[in-house]
């Protein structure tokens, strides 16, 4: 029955979390507001930031959690992928508090952490998603359909071959002129517009692999057409606009999800990532899971963006196999290979 210290710090948000045995105690996170000024994540900024939140986030964990350093019994941290410069700040901190404590070390791939977030049960009433399972695993850097085995044996079915869906939400948003983070904008305009209104083209990939650079840049001349003839074109369709592009991409993501599930004999069909607290790719999923009698796993919106949570439950399961990282664990800003 282990006491763990997750430590998250990919990008710009501090996270800590403390688990016991597999409940998760604290979920503390440390968001940065100066890169909204920016239009997007600084890197220098951001491990900065971190420097300032780590200690202060770790002790509000702690205390929320009612524990001591001292009763802990393993430390994880995020060792990639993400920003090096932030990950140096999560790694180099875990590092030194377990070597202070003299307790193991635990070191988990972020993506792997959103997927296990599908394992957290905050309540016995929780369900969890039985292997092999299938997710779509979504973010501003990542977007990928991943057969899942085990815990930590997992298999790429598909993969964007150039942007990922994030990225497509939130350039889609910049395009717009609205405010960074675009993606959760784009959402909440959309839940006002008319998804029919505007039609986009839906890249024709073969496989399940995803293509998202065409649907940018169609999306950019299209407003840029509009805006010559109608300099207010975004402002007086700007609901019509987030609903119609949202509808885009999640039909791209659902229909090659679902391909997928079908070819790989799959019922049981997750999302994970940033993009999973889209509200238009929630219920699309359960939608089309409830038509097809499959089973739907949404995670909780705490759980679906950057959280140490996910790193915690993690660590736990790589904790019960004695899976220990040795004092010389490095990040990594790219994808370990795993994954």
């Amino acid at each position: 029955m282990p006491y763990i210290l997750a430590i998250e710090s990919s990008c710009d948000d501090t996270s800590a979390a403390v688990i016991y045995n597999s409940k998760i105690l604290a979920n503390v996170i440390a968001n940065q507001q100066i890169h909204e000024q920016f239009g997007g994540v600084v890197p220098e900024l951001a491990s900065r930031a971190h420097q300032q939140n780590i200690i202060p986030v770790v002790d509000a964990a702690l205390k929320k959690a009612n524990i001591s350093a001292e009763q802990l019994d393993a430390i994880a941290f995020t060792k990639g992928p993400g920003l090096l410069g932030s990950l140096l700040v999560g790694c180099s901190f875990a590092k030194t508090f377990a070597m202070s404590l003299n307790i193991p070390l635990i070191e988990i791939d972020h993506l792997e952490a959103h997927i296990l977030a599908h394992f957290i049960k905050d309540t016995d009433e929780d369900a969890v998603p039985e292997f092999p399972f299938l997710c779509l695993l979504v973010s501003g850097g990542h977007t990928q359909i991943i057969l899942m085995k085990d815990y930590f044996k997992m298999e790429i079915i598909g993969q964007t071959i150039d942007d990922a869906a994030g990225e497509a939400f939130d350039k889609s948003a910049k395009i717009m002129s609205l405010p960074y983070p675009g993606g959760p904008l784009i959402d909440k305009y959309a839940k006002e517009g008319n998804p029919l209104a505007f039609t986009f083209p839906e890249p024709n990939i073969d496989g399940s692999n995803f293509s998202f650079s065409g649907l940018k840049t169609s999306f950019l001349y299209f407003i840029r057409d509009q805006l010559k003839k109608n300099p207010d074109f975004i402002e007086q369709n700007k609901n019509d606009l987030c609903a119609s592009i949202q509808y885009t991409i999640v039909n791209i993501l659902i229909k090659k999800f679902i391909k997928a599930a079908e070819k790989n004999g799959v019922k049981e069909l997750a999302i994970a990532g940033g993009v999973s607290a889209n509200s238009g790719l929630r219920l699309k999923l359960q939608e089309v899971c409830n038509q097809k009698g499959w089973k739907a796993f949404i995670p909780k919106f705490e759980y679906s963006t950057d959280n140490a949570a996910m790193i915690a439950i993690a660590a736990y399961f790589k904790f019960l196999h004695e899976d220990f990282a040795s004092l010389d664990a490095s990040p990594y800003a790219r994808e370990s290979g795993r994954i």
